[in-house]
């Protein structure tokens, strides 16, 4: 990860954690359907009392809506907060740092952030319930003469570095036997990338949704698709070191975790909810939430081999493209939080 990464990751870190921590209350509607998921575990664990884990929330993925809808957190032993972040590689330094216990970010963050020595881990998976839709693209403006990755040759692409979304556009250039050199990756966080994708200042967008699908529904077109064997379908949980590191905080952020993937099952279950609390958090019309729920649609398990395979892959593809100046192994970076067949799409619900 180049200079100009840090400075970025340092900046916005702690902007989005000090506009963001807001405990998780109970919730007021007694009828809160998870209300009472986790009673075990408050019964048998009554030391998890001194605990208040923080949550990064990457770019409004309706985590912190939907605990108070469902009250999932409810009677939790332990306090809960959210932190939101606008895309993944602050949210990994706050992982590292310790200010968030626990966050979920796409497939490049946890290599850039190894890459620079940070201390986490890679916990659990965010697997997409549909892998055959692309949760991320690069785009074009409407009436662009780009059609292929190989007409990216020399242009302006605005891309998020360090995301997942860098990664996107590596390999396609790569796939069509470019590098990084061959066109001029422009580092944008999502916002400014917006102002200039819509300016005509950058020739293409690599972004996920729902900057993706808002823009191609006011007149932006796919080039490139960010699915196998371009990209990765799923995400990544990323705890830190000192959590892991204390074999009772672990515990307790296990059950943090299978909670919040209780959540987002039953989120799926009921898409009119999970989309109001997408539209609440992220701003966006709740047509434009409905429209992007497939990309936050996922189930949430262990890390396996061909994860840390598909990973490693990239890391070196990375360092093969000077992206990063460190080799990464990914294994050692890989520390599975839930057990061996967990998988939140098989959750039951009364």
């Amino acid at each position: 990860m180049r200079k100009t990464t840090s400075r970025l990751i340092a900046a916005a870190a702690p902007l989005a954690l000090a506009s963001t921590l807001v405990a998780c209350g109970s919730s007021s509607d007694t009828t809160a359907p998870l209300s009472n998921a986790g009673n075990a575990s408050s019964e048998k664990h009554p030391e998890w009392s001194k605990y208040t884990f923080t949550i990064g929330d990457n770019g409004g993925d309706g985590s912190q809506a939907l605990a108070k809808l469902t009250g999932v957190f409810d009677n939790a032993p332990y306090k809960v907060k959210f932190a939101r972040f606008t895309y993944g590689p602050p949210l990994v330094q706050a992982a590292a740092s310790g200010d968030i216990d626990l966050g979920s970010v796409g497939d490049v963050p946890p290599i850039t952030g190894a890459a620079k020595e940070y201390g986490f881990k890679i916990v659990a998976v965010n697997r997409s319930l549909t892998p055959d839709q692309a949760l991320e693209n690069i785009i074009v403006p409407k009436g662009s003469k780009l059609r292929t990755a190989a007409d990216l040759k020399g242009k302006r692409i605005a891309v998020p570095q360090g995301s997942s979304a860098h990664g996107l556009a590596l390999n396609a250039l790569k796939s069509v036997g470019l590098g990084p050199k061959d066109a001029k990756l422009v580092f944008l966080d999502p916002a400014a990338a917006a102002t200039a994708f819509n300016t005509g200042k950058v020739d293409a967008w690599s972004i996920w949704n729902p900057q993706s699908a808002i823009a191609v529904k006011n007149g932006a077109r796919i080039l490139v698709k960010g699915l196998p064997p371009i990209d990765q379908t799923s995400s990544y949980y990323v705890a830190s070191d000192t959590s892991l590191k204390d074999r009772t905080r672990r515990a307790a952020l296990t059950d943090a975790l299978k909670r919040l993937s209780r959540e987002y099952a039953w989120a799926i279950k009921h898409p009119e909810k999970y989309a109001q609390a997408l539209s609440q958090e992220q701003g966006i019309p709740l047509a434009d939430a409905k429209a992007s729920l497939a990309a936050y649609s996922n189930r949430v398990t262990p890390v396996e081999k061909s994860d840390i395979e598909l990973e490693q892959k990239l890391a070196d593809a990375f360092l093969e493209a000077g992206q990063i100046t460190k080799k990464v192994d990914l294994e050692s970076i890989t520390d599975n939080l839930l057990p061996a067949g967990y998988d939140s799409s098989k959750l039951t619900f009364n």
